[in-house]
Order: structure tokens, then C-alpha cells, then sequence
């Protein structure tokens, strides 16, 4: 991975998360084209160099936990040769669910920052806060609502294509 971006202290604006986010964004678009829901995640390190990005990949790998969030966790946790992903950031475009907040909570990641809110089924303060709970013994600092315009568009129009289709 040659993608390196600067972090920052904290803020939705911030250029080092926005920049994230549109590597974000671009894994979520190519997921939408095959056919998956169109949710992208990076793993930033420490330094902000890119260790691995993923779009959701349930229907290609028949696999309910094939996530963007848990695959790229997976692929991170693979290059640094370990579980704990101490000092590392993950960033996605959508509010994380239940199954990839405790996932991010798990790996240890520093900090987790998304995009779109999901009042449906988010579990990083919208429906469910699983990633500050403070009954667990790590809780990341939460960043929201970087691109999320964006980010919730690219959700709309995938699902507004597909009520089309199906018509």
C-alpha cells in the first residue's frame, strides 16, 4: 500500500480523516458495483500509512461477517503479524454495526471514524454505543460524520437502484 495520510488530533473536517474517508469511499463504490452494499473501511497506522483497505464482500464470499470493517481489520492484523492493532484508526463510511464495533473494540484500535450515521443498526452512538461502553476494557475515540453526505449518498443511490430494478 503506497496511500499515506496525515492523522490528526480530532474533527470531522480534518483533511488527514477526510482523506482517509475518500479511500473510504472508493472501496465502497467498487463494492456497490459487484453487487455488495456499498460500505468501504481503511486500517490507518500509526503514522498514517494505509495497512488495508476492503468493501463488503457478504454475497461474493457467501459470508455473514465478510463486513468492510471486519476484512480490512483482518488484512491489517495480517500485515503487522499481529491481533492488536494498537495506534491504528479505522475509518468507514458507514456507522459501524454491532458485529464490527465490537470487532474494532477487540482489535484495540485507537480510534474508529465513519461517515453516514445508521439509526437502523449503528453501534458507534446512534442505536447502540458498543464502542464506548464502559463496561469493556478498551474503548476507541469515536470520530462521526466525516463525509457523510457522501458516504450516505453513495448508500441512497445503490438501494434506490435497486428498488428500480426490482420493479
Amino acid at each position: 500500500m503506497t496511500d499515506h495520510v496525515s492523522l490528526p488530533a480530532s474533527a470531522a473536517a480534518d483533511p488527514g480523516y477526510v482523506a482517509a474517508m475518500r479511500l473510504a469511499l472508493a472501496q465502497a463504490v467498487r463494492a456497490g458495483e459487484r453487487g455488495e452494499v456499498p460500505v468501504g473501511a481503511v486500517v490507518l497506522g500509526p503514522g498514517g500509512e494505509v495497512l488495508a483497505r476492503a468493501g463488503n464482500d457478504r454475497e461474493s464470499l457467501r459470508d455473514p461477517t465478510a463486513h468492510a470493517e471486519v476484512l480490512a481489520l483482518r488484512e491489517a492484523a495480517r500485515g503487522r503479524g499481529e491481533w492488536r492493532l494498537g495506534g491504528c484508526t479505522l475509518v468507514v463510511t458507514l456507522e459501524p454495526c454491532t458485529m464490527c464495533a465490537g470487532a474494532a473494540v477487540l482489535a484495540r484500535v485507537d480510534r474508529v471514524v465513519y461517515g453516514a450515521v445508521d439509526a437502523k443498526g449503528g453501534a458507534a452512538g446512534s442505536l447502540w454505543d458498543v464502542i464506548r461502553d464502559r463496561r469493556l476494557n478498551h474503548r476507541p475515540e469515536v470520530v462521526m460524520g466525516v463525509l457523510a453526505d457522501e458516504c450516505a449518498g453513495v448508500l441512497t443511490a445503490f438501494f434506490a437502484a435497486r428498488r428500480l430494478s426490482e420493479q
